[in-house]
């Protein structure tokens, strides 16, 4: 894992900020529709910023969804450079964020194994304990 520098952590949290409310409001492509940028993450240098996105849907329609947002990367780079104080913005590389399904399946096994403890095993009698 690359070091945490301080500057990085907090040009990634504003990035964050601002592309959360320019793919809300400024971009018109009918493929974006609810879309949650969950992090993102700054090279050391700042010339590149990988963008994770999470949106409910079927994998074809999140595969669209990136499609779409890294065809409008450099339009939102551009508002980004108008927002924020800095010489460079950094290129955007939009990714998918699995944390949100990995969840899901995580707490359906949670789920499964609660239901399989829950069911009273055959094999043991409750007067002979």
């Amino acid at each position: 894992m690359p070091r945490d520098f301080p500057r990085t952590r907090r040009v990634g949290e504003q990035i964050q900020r601002e592309l959360a409310t320019l793919i809300r409001d400024e971009v018109r492509d009918p493929r974006v529709g609810l879309v949650s940028v969950s992090a993102v993450e700054v090279s050391r240098d700042l010339s590149h910023a990988k963008v994770y996105v999470s949106t409910l849907g079927e994998q074809e329609e999140i595969t669209e969804l990136l499609k779409a947002l890294e065809g409008a990367a450099g339009f939102l780079r551009h508002l980004l450079g108008q927002t924020l104080k800095m010489r460079h913005v950094p290129q955007l590389h939009f990714k998918q964020d699995h944390s949100l399904q990995e969840g899901a399946r995580l707490s359906a096994l949670i789920d499964s194994v609660v239901k399989a403890d829950a069911k009273p095993d055959d094999d043991t009698d409750p007067d002979n304990n």
